[in-house]
């Protein structure tokens, strides 16, 4: 008789308690758009991607991985994780996830695991204003096994207006600060900070210096990251210091692995863009469109089709070059 009164209370008691509040896919934005939008300047993963995969991959924060691990992604334990796990079932009964101490910890993670599996290179190949290329690639490399993955990630995107989060200044300001030891919500454009002295490489557009990393200064031009080399730097040396792989610097910067660089020479650490600030470029005696490349911030392979020239090819004093 006391266990069925005990039993009748806990079914008054649940009748009558509001349901516990899911997080909206809004709320999920506010909190953490601005932490997508700094990990894209960092990384060049388009932050509506993020933001898409954010949302999917956890229910808009609320699925028992976000809440319970922090893991936001989806991002299972593999071979190189030595950090806290999470065991849930998923594809198989009882799979190992990542898990983590923060969300701003899940969305650096989710950065690093794209930018360092050479599974998902080709994604880096593509615009950052090309959300669609990229939630197919997402796709095509194996980031989930669902088939619809792709068309959802593009539905998310186009349903919130995730794109403007990839284009800096037109990002919407919200106004929900990011809760607990997670970073806190900043106004974030590429365009900001100061402005960088000339070398031998500059343009006459401004470049500015973005932050400090470790002993480097992270410098923009044309919305792409670069450090200037010092002497004695290789493409391997900057790569680790920067936590990049090594493939990536010399793809980004049109060079073989081998390359001597100089002091004071550009070295991207980023893709460059599909155009550049700039409409036209002058030729000089001797310039090299790899060089002017380099100098705007520009795909090599975009100069080249812009202005109807066959790869490897070089431009004659004079010419005047489209970069738009």
């Amino acid at each position: 008789m006391k266990q069925a009164a005990i039993f009748l209370y806990f079914i008054t008691l649940c009748t009558f308690l509001p349901a516990q509040k899911l997080q909206t896919t809004r709320e999920y934005i506010n909190l953490y758009s601005s932490i997508a939008i700094e990990e894209m300047n960092q990384y060049n993963i388009p932050a509506s991607i993020k933001m898409a995969q954010g949302i999917l991959e956890s229910s808009s924060g609320n699925s028992p991985l976000a809440k319970e691990a922090k893991n936001h992604f989806g991002i299972k334990c593999k071979k190189e994780w030595t950090g806290p796990t999470y065991i849930q079932d998923d594809d198989e009964k009882n799979e190992c996830f990542r898990k983590y101490e923060t969300v701003l910890a899940s969305y650096e993670d989710h950065s690093k695991f794209l930018t360092k599996n050479q599974r998902y290179a080709e994604l880096f190949t593509y615009d950052r204003n090309d959300y669609r290329s990229w939630a197919h690639g997402l796709k095509k490399a194996g980031y989930a096994t669902n088939p619809k993955y792709a068309p959802l990630l593009i539905k998310t995107i186009e349903e919130n207006n995730l794109s403007e989060l990839d284009t800096p200044g037109k990002a919407p300001k919200y106004v929900e600060p990011v809760a607990g030891n997670e970073r806190p919500k900043t106004s974030v454009s590429t365009s900001t900070g100061k402005k960088r002295s000339k070398n031998s490489d500059d343009t006459d557009l401004p470049d500015f210096e973005l932050k400090k990393q470790g002993k480097r200064t992270i410098f923009v031009r044309n919305d792409v990251q670069y450090v200037v080399a010092k002497e004695g730097d290789t493409f391997s040396s900057i790569a680790q210091e920067l936590d990049l792989m090594e493939w990536q610097l010399p793809k980004y910067n049109n060079l073989p692995s081998s390359t001597k660089l100089r002091a004071g020479e550009t070295v991207y650490i980023q893709p460059k863009r599909r155009k550049a600030q700039q409409a036209t470029h002058i030729v000089k005696a001797g310039e090299k469109m790899q060089e002017i490349s380099q100098l705007y911030a520009i795909k090599l392979s975009r100069l080249y089709s812009l202005n109807d020239l066959e790869e490897g090819n070089q431009p004659k004093a004079g010419q005047k070059l489209k970069l738009r």
